[in-house]
């Protein structure tokens, strides 16, 4: 596996970087196939995971087939089952305790999110340091890209 490195890497980077990754792997381990794109948004007490061409072979035959809805609920099912295995990576690699999860699918075009809200931390505000993107593609490798103040607009 390569890393390539666009930007400086932060600790909020190394931090996506990782949840990024965690996802892909987890994913393609319920599902036998990981998303080819993933992209993780740090930001205060809000963890969130962009994901693109996640379907299988056999959901992109089914959503062919007029099928939507079975695609999204079986996805529903497998956020489930492997949510508190996605809350305790995220609250490994952050530090910090995950009070929501979040799951979301949408089968055209093929992305998903997975939003993560963080237990405040004591003094009361986000880790501002930590904030930062990552993308990852569906054979693990990962490119940090952009800084702390995250993708430039």
């Amino acid at each position: 596996m390569s890393a390539t490195d666009d930007a400086p890497r932060t600790a909020g980077g190394s931090k996506a970087a990782a949840i990024s990754n965690l996802t892909v792997r987890l994913l393609s381990q319920y599902t036998g196939r990981g998303p080819t794109k993933a992209r993780t948004f740090l930001n205060d007490d809000m963890v969130t995971v962009v994901l693109q061409d996640t379907l299988t072979k056999a959901e992109i035959t089914l959503v062919g087939t007029g099928h939507h809805e079975t695609v999204l609920s079986t996805r529903k099912t497998f956020q489930d089952v492997m949510g508190p295995d996605l809350i305790a990576g995220v609250e490994k690699v952050t530090g910090r305790t995950v009070v929501a999860f979040l799951s979301a699918n949408h089968v055209d075009p093929d992305v998903a999110v997975e939003s993560f809200l963080l237990a405040p931390l004591d003094n009361g505000g986000g880790n501002h340091a930590a904030s930062g993107n990552h993308d990852a593609s569906g054979n693990g490798d990962a490119a940090d890209n952009a800084d702390a103040t995250g993708p430039a607009g």
